[in-house]
């Protein structure tokens, strides 16, 4: 069973950064596409950032110019630097990787890591 290990999610003051990882547990899993997600109680999961095997990257309006996304595939490992961080971008996040494993196409999630901006 594969797996998504999230960690640096915290609390952070309006204008700081965070870097948020994304470890998937079985170095056998040819990961394609990594995304990831935020979700504030009460509304839809958002998209917020992905990038494809080839490095290319896409952004959601909202953390364009101060999101970045980026993954190293030797570790299998996918990141979200997020820096000018506002409260508005409060919420749980979520990585999401599609691959194969074991010949299995497999779409997991992470478990999620709370990030909180203070004003």
């Amino acid at each position: 069973q594969v797996q998504l290990v999230e960690s640096g999610g915290g609390l952070v003051q309006a204008g700081g950064s965070l870097r948020l990882s994304c470890a998937a547990s079985r170095s056998t899993f040819s990961i394609d596409a990594i995304d990831w997600y935020r979700q504030v109680p009460g509304k839809q999961r958002e998209l917020v950032a992905t990038i494809s095997t080839s490095g290319r990257t896409n952004y959601g309006d909202s953390v364009k110019g101060r999101f970045t996304i980026s993954r190293d595939n030797a570790k299998n490992t996918g990141y979200l630097q997020m820096n000018s961080l506002k409260p508005e971008d409060t919420a749980v996040y979520y990585c999401n990787a599609k691959g194969y494993t074991s010949g299995w196409y497999r779409d997991v999630w992470g478990q999620g890591t709370q990030v909180t901006v203070s004003s």
